[in-house]
This record gives C-alpha cells, structure tokens and sequence, in this order.
C-alpha cells in the first residue's frame, strides 16, 4: 500500500476509523508513522483530528442547518468528511474556505466516491451562508459554543464554578503539549535535543518533564509520559530500595518511573489484568532501561498472598477512570462518556482502592490517582474509602517542595488544563496505622 500523502486524507481515514470506537491518538500516531507526511503536513493533519474531534457538537449544530436530512441518518463517512470540511471552514484561518471546499472533495472522491456531491453542495452552502445562529443563551447555548455535552458542563459548574469551568472548557479545546520525561540529566536531554534541531523546553513543574515539538522518539534519552503522570510518581514518593506495588500499571510509564526512583536495591511489582498489559507494561520498562520490576498480568484484586505480594512501603493506585481530564489529548472521550459512567467506574474504583490497601505494610503509603476531573470518581471515592477503613488516614508526611503548585489545601493532588497547562489529575496520599 503506498504511503498517504495528503493530511486531509489521512485525518479523514483516522477520524472514520475513531467514529467505529478506535482512539485518535493511538491511530493517529500508526497512521504518521506509515505516511510520507513530514514537517507542515504532519502538524496540518493532526490538527485536523483533533481539532474535528474536539469541536464536533459545534459543528453539528451547523451541518444541521445546511443538510437536508437529520444527521443521525447520514451514513458514516459523509458524516465525516463534512464535519472534516466544515472544521477547515469555520477554524482555520489560514486555509481559504475553497480550499477546504475543493480538497476535501477530492478527498471524498477516494475516499468514499457517493458522496462527493452531497460534501461539495453542502459545504459551498456553508462557505457562502457563514454560522448559522447559536441556540438562545443557556446551557444548549454553552454546550455547543464550546463542543462539550450539557451533562459534563453541569457536572463542572457544581463542582469548580462557572468561571472555571469556562477556562476549563476553553482549555479542552486547545492542543495538548507533547511531553516527555528525561531518562538521562533533563539539561542533558534538552541539550542532545537543541543538537539533532529538536524545539524542546523544561516543563514549569515536574523536574524531568519535556516539552518538545515536533513528537518523535528519543531512544534511550526520553520516553512519552505526561507531567501530570510524572507528578503523582512523585506525590508518592518512592525512596532508595522501597518495594513498591503499581496495581494499575499499564501502560507501564509510572512503573519505570518508580523503578527509577527506587533504585537498584529497591523492587517494583507492576500489576495489571487488561488485554495485552503486560506487553505494553514490558515495552515501557524497556524504553526506560530499568530491570527491577516483576510484571504481573493479574488485577490487584487476584494477587497471591505469597510474602513477595505483601506488606510494601508503597502502593499506587493509578485507577481506571472516565479520562475526562485528558480532553485535549483524548477529544473523542466526551462524546463516549456520560454520568452514568462515573458513578459505574466509582464502585470498581472503591474494590480496586480496597483490594489494593491490603497490601500496605503498617506505616506504609497509599496513593490514589485518577486522570478524571469528576469528584464521584476523586474525593467521594477517597473519603468513603476513609469513613470504612479506620487503619487509613490522611498521609501527614511533608511533600517535595516542587509540588506546591499542585498540592490543595487537604493535601490532595489536582491539576488542570487551564490552571498548570497539563492533564487533569487527582491524588489522594494516606497512611496506614499500625
């Protein structure tokens, strides 16, 4: 198969793939890698996924007004290519509405070759009518002036406030930096990258973190890992020669970490049961160059009881959660989620949490840790946990200083897109008595 050499047809063929339940970023990246796309193309591309993905309820409601027949009754791939053509249109400044006319038709005439009249008629119709008018002030108004569900917004409002919940929605519109975290010095990644004529800068927080454009590999001198994810490692501060457990460890990046941290005579158990952890788990620890991790493909909730299983200075708890603080890396999951999934993620996040405090040694710590910014699933999940387990209570011990930025008043990690530029998190550290 030859490689793809137009941006707008390879975003048509991830943005269809991501419609059918795949992720954009996992393919997106596949798909990169197999082109011939370089430089302008690249980034025009990746805009083009994201960008259509985070802004699809804005888009929509004008594809409603210009189509003749409901949306939910448009087959997949006109439905796509418009939202594709319309993004271009309405958001990007730089490429003439023409452009976006005439290129994404040729893309339908490859692509998907019947509807290559309906994309042209009625994209032309959105480059000479401009916007249709938004729904009357409220939360419909809201919802599609910044492309997230009304639910989600509501959630937000109660928990943060309207005026942080406006900087949070217009943050998860905005492109996610790409971060990486230093296997070697961070001054001595940062000057290897300025050499090969790699853009790259310290991250503000974390003190190995990478901010680097364009997204490449680095072998054996930095590896993919976010700040945030940087940062609970470092909330649970794992010391020289501590064994510590990771019961949620794919796809591995927070266990090399650990490893790293603990040291040669320190040893890190990483567990996790999802399909294909295990080689994901291997991959990182690889990249990372560690060797004193144990990779178990089990749920934390089926370890043995064997002594090597028990009693560790540490055990992170890095949940499956909703993901609803990565909007900007993963758009796609805002349209996937709704409330009832909190609530259903909060009940097996408490069994995780439960299962996983049984390993502790007494005096030992416990971090729990979400990529979600819903309290059902952060704090509600913590203080209950707290309310039924008398041997637990809130870890007292001083944090890095580093952490300032991101440590709230109860001593609870979180950040956020708007407020620290990176992925939403939460953490809890606890102790346990004994």
């Amino acid at each position: 198969m030859p490689a793809v050499t137009d941006p707008r047809a390879l975003a048509y063929s991830v943005l269809f793939d991501v419609e059918k339940g795949s992720f954009a970023d996992a393919l997106l990246g596949r798909a990169l890698e197999r082109s011939s796309l370089a430089g302008a193309d690249r980034d025009l591309a990746t805009m083009l996924v994201y960008g259509t993905l985070a802004r699809r309820l804005t888009l929509d409601h004008a594809l409603a007004e210009y189509c003749n027949r409901p949306l939910g009754k448009m087959d997949l791939p006109a439905l796509t290519l418009l939202r594709l053509g319309l993004f271009q249109i309405v958001f990007l400044d730089r490429v003439p509405d023409y452009a976006a006319v005439g290129s994404t038709v040729a893309v339908a005439k490859q692509a998907a070759p019947w509807t290559a009249s309906l994309v042209n008629a009625v994209l032309r119709r959105a480059a000479r009518e401009g916007q249709p008018p938004l729904p009357p002030p409220g939360p419909q108004r809201l919802a599609v002036e910044t492309s997230h569900p009304p639910w989600l917004i509501k959630m937000w409002q109660s928990e943060l406030g309207e005026q942080e919940t406006a900087l949070l929605l217009a943050a998860d519109n905005e492109p996610a930096p790409t971060v990486y975290r230093a296997l070697v010095a961070r001054e001595e990644a940062l000057a290897r990258m300025a050499e090969d004529g790699v853009q790259a800068s310290a991250a503000d927080v974390a003190p190995d973190a990478i901010v680097v454009r364009p997204a490449r590999r680095f072998p054996g001198l930095a590896m993919a890992q976010g700040e945030a994810s940087q940062l609970v490692v470092r909330y649970l501060a794992p010391a020289a020669g501590e064994r510590v457990l990771d019961a949620c460890a794919a796809p591995g990046g927070k266990a090399a970490y650990i490893a790293r941290m603990v040291g040669p005579d320190g040893k890190v158990v990483a567990s996790d049961a999802a399909h294909g952890s295990g080689r994901r788990i291997r991959g990182a620890l690889a990249a990372a160059g560690v060797d004193n991790v144990t990779v178990m493909e089990s749920a934390v909730e089926e370890l043995g009881s064997e002594p090597t299983l028990r009693d560790f200075d540490a055990v992170l708890v890095d949940a499956p959660c909703s993901g609803l603080g990565t909007l900007r890396q993963h758009p796609e999951i805002r349209w996937r989620r709704g409330p009832a999934d909190t609530i259903e993620l909060a009940e097996r996040q408490r069994r995780i949490l439960e299962a996983a405090a049984d390993r502790v040694r007494p005096g030992g710590r416990l971090v729990y840790a979400t990529c979600t910014i819903a309290r059902v699933e952060n704090d509600d999940v913590v203080d209950g946990f707290l309310d039924n387990r008398a041997d637990f209570t809130p870890d007292d011990a001083e944090f890095e200083p580093l952490l300032a930025p991101v440590i709230d008043t109860d001593g609870r990690m979180r950040t956020f897109p708007h407020r620290h530029g990176m992925d939403g998190f939460f953490a809890a550290r606890l102790k346990r008595l004994g």
